[in-house]
């Protein structure tokens, strides 16, 4: 992958089209690698950190981690990932299941219950999001600190957490939407989403002016 901190050759500190195009290859070639490492399942949590930790040195140094540490990163967080891979299935497969249900009509409670079922939906979903950002920062690999600092700052900025839930849910629909040969690109762009979200500030409140 290439790195953004190269200058423009026409402009210095000036980026162009090239290096959007660039980046929108570096994501791409991102994603498809993320789908590629996550499809034995047990491996989605290492490879859903080590995708989040690349994003995060791109997002903070402008250039991305060498193959050889993000190999060395995956590895590290195989293990260690494994419960958080089996346990985020689980999660996700009775909520699937849930919502069919409701959908379809098998079990009671209609649209009520439909509605209650899917904002739960959407915001483990942003829950997740934000983990997924949190371990990134963290190397890749440490998912309880990481499910911590998440439920900390979720509870702290609950405006931030619906907008990673709107994240997730717009990845969701896209994926439903596009062809299924896109669907490894848009998971690169969604960890970048999720990043670019995640690091915004809330505004200075101005106190003079209350």
């Amino acid at each position: 992958m290439a790195s953004r901190a190269e200058p423009a050759t026409d402009t210095v500190g000036r980026r162009d089209w090239r290096d959007v195009a660039r980046d929108a290859a570096d994501l791409a070639l991102l994603g498809i690698l993320l789908t590629l490492a996550a499809a034995p399942l047990f491996t989605a949590a290492a490879a859903a950190g080590t995708a989040s930790a690349a994003v995060h040195d791109w997002t903070r140094t402008g250039g991305w981690p060498s193959a050889r540490a993000t190999v060395r990163r995956f590895g590290s967080s195989v293990l260690s990932g494994v419960p958080v891979s089996l346990l985020a299935l689980a999660v996700a497969g009775l909520l699937a299941a849930d919502l069919a249900a409701l959908a379809t009509g098998r079990v009671p409670g209609g649209p009520p219950a439909l509605l209650v079922t899917a904002l739960v939906a959407a915001g483990l979903a942003g829950y997740a999001g934000l983990v997924v950002v949190e371990v990134g920062g963290n190397g890749g690999g440490w998912w309880r600190a990481a499910a911590r600092s998440a439920a900390r700052a979720c509870l702290d900025a609950p405006a931030r957490w619906a907008a990673l839930a709107g994240v997730t849910a717009l990845a969701g629909l896209l994926a439903v939407l596009v062809t299924p040969v896109a669907v490894p690109i848009l998971a690169g762009y969604t960890v970048a989403a999720l990043h670019a979200v995640a690091g915004r500030r809330p505004a200075p409140v101005d106190r003079e002016a209350q």
